[in-house]
């Protein structure tokens, strides 16, 4: 998945499918859901005393948020092909960078949008310093971001392959 522009957002198909059911669930059965705790923390009582009622309004609130933002990123997205296995960086790729030429400090992330982030690896938008960076560079050509802090740092391109899933 990759994010090419503000408007656009480039998708494969199983990460528009993943999306698209996390929003019907939240657009439907999880709304009933939190109606329902909303409905009987009510009936306990006095709401400005009552921890359950606020509780589920917050749910409420973020889960309201997660289904305005999940919209917006399927009206703008466009489902494409995962990217080529070519040993160039590009979204929807993961890839692995040692640091300062250190090959002994080595980092593998996915180069993609936020949506699609996972607790199984780091995820860098296309966007970010470090994304920025190494976006378009090949296996064994450094590539170098500015840190936070305004100073310069440099990676060298470990390895570049398709993210599958």
């Amino acid at each position: 998945m990759t994010q090419t522009s503000e408007s656009v957002t480039w998708l494969t198909q199983a990460a528009y499918d993943q999306l698209k059911a996390e929003l019907d669930y939240l657009s439907g059965p999880a709304r009933t859901e939190i109606a329902t705790k909303i409905a009987a923390a009510r009936e306990e009582g006095d709401l400005r005393e009552n921890g359950g009622y606020h509780a589920a309004k917050e749910e409420q609130g973020k889960q309201e948020l997660r289904v305005r933002q999940l919209t917006q990123l399927l009206e703008n997205a466009k489902v494409g092909t995962a990217p080529a296995s070519d040993g160039v960086v590009a979204p929807g790729t993961l890839v692995k960078i040692a640091f300062d030429g250190d090959e002994d400090d080595t980092m593998e992330f996915l180069l993609a949008s936020r949506e699609y982030a996972s607790a199984d690896f780091e995820t860098y938008s296309p966007q970010s310093p470090l994304g920025s960076g190494v976006l378009g560079k090949a296996i064994g050509e450094d590539a170098e971001y500015e840190l936070p802090n305004g100073k310069k740092a440099s990676v060298k391109i470990l390895d570049v392959k398709p993210f599958t899933g």
